[in-house]
């Protein structure tokens, strides 16, 4: 936090690059709040126009700050093969409902290399025959790689849509041995 107590009320990011291409990362003081894939300027300048009008404050490019600082760290060292869980403070506010109990599910209740199907996963909250509904909060999730939706297939054995491409989806489930390195 600064002197000044600015980092109290604002939102600060910063483009990490990648395996799977730059990540954004945004956070507030209640922790983590956006993971946004493919942060080309292009990207990155929409996603943050999108967290200004949400949180109603602008964000802050700060990748030094306290507040950035641990989660920069971790998900380098998951694309580096080091960290297998995520440990961070997560600001939820950016999604609700059903969806936010989808999600925290998922982030508390599939492990690092392991997969859940799409109506399992409804079933695990008590919203059996809700799989399209599981599908929409997938890609809703504000906090992609670190909430790992990555993770949720389908039944029969393929692997579902993804909101940062399915070329993505593939290299984060091969990172974590689901599946055989991607040729691409």
């Amino acid at each position: 936090m600064n002197s000044d107590g600015q980092d109290e009320q604002r939102v600060v990011w910063a483009v990490v690059g990648t395996d799977i291409g730059p990540l954004l990362l945004a956070a507030t003081p209640d922790g983590l709040v956006n993971v946004v894939f493919h942060a080309t300027d292009a990207v990155r300048d929409k996603a943050l126009e999108r967290l200004a009008a949400r949180l109603g404050t602008q964000p802050v490019e700060a990748p030094g700050s306290p507040l950035l600082a641990e989660s920069i760290r971790q998900v380098t060292a998951y694309f580096a093969g080091e960290r297998r869980d995520f440990e961070l403070p997560l600001d939820w506010s950016l999604i609700s409902g059903f969806n936010r109990q989808v999600l925290r599910e998922l982030a508390a209740g599939v492990p690092y290399g392991g997969v859940v199907g799409y109506g399992d996963l409804a079933r695990r909250v008590g919203q059996p025959g809700a799989a399209q509904a599981v599908g929409v909060a997938m890609g809703s999730n504000p906090l992609p790689v670190v909430v790992p939706c990555h993770r949720v297939v389908e039944s029969d054995g393929g692997i579902g849509g993804f909101g940062g491409g399915l070329e993505t989806k593939r290299k984060l489930l091969a990172l974590e041995g689901v599946l055989p390195e991607p040729l691409f």
